[in-house]
């Protein structure tokens, strides 16, 4: 008797071919074996327009330097994380957070996010409190800038973390000191 002659034989080969469908969607285990590496550059923002020269006052020569208001290093959670995370302030006012020399595992949905929960060795805990996303990881190896919206309170918002948004854990987080 041939098994694939039975009507049961086909509704458990569907079913499995859909379960096995939406695992792969979810878990997008191949992303274990790819990478994303970006390297931007420092943000360059021009410096506000120089009134005209009195003839008494001494001219200033060379661009206004970018601020580092805080930093950290990023201490690894579900997934080895290595490199650094700093806010800058450019000479336009606008804040950035610059994160450099990122190792991680490339993964679904990955977020980049400003916590005010202190960086703990539980995956969980920067995402349990107030948070700010500001956008997609742009990719898991590499130098990249995020800007940081305007009415963002620095005061509360202490650490930063790379979130997992579809299973809700942290690959990894700094501390912004």
């Amino acid at each position: 008797m041939n098994l694939f002659r039975k009507p049961v034989t086909w509704v458990v080969a569907v079913l499995a071919a859909v379960v096995l469908s939406i695992g792969l969607y979810l878990f997008q285990p191949w992303r274990l074996f790819t990478t994303v590496e970006v390297n931007e550059a420092l943000p360059a923002v021009p410096a506000p327009a120089a009134p005209a020269p009195v003839a008494s006052a001494p001219a200033r020569t060379g661009a206004p330097a970018i601020e580092e208001l805080a930093g950290g290093r990023f201490r690894s959670h579900e997934h080895t994380t290595e490199g650094a995370a700093k806010i800058l302030r450019l000479p336009n006012g606008d804040r950035v957070l610059r994160i450099e020399n990122l190792s991680t595992s490339d993964g679904p949905d990955l977020r980049v996010w400003l916590s005010d929960q202190p960086v703990t060795d539980d995956w969980y805990s920067v995402g349990k409190g107030r948070t700010l996303e500001l956008g997609h990881l742009k990719g898991n190896k590499g130098d990249a800038n995020y800007a940081i919206p305007a009415g963002a309170d620095l005061d509360v918002l202490k650490s930063v973390t790379i979130w997992c948004k579809r299973f809700g854990v942290s690959f990894g987080a700094a501390a912004l000191a």
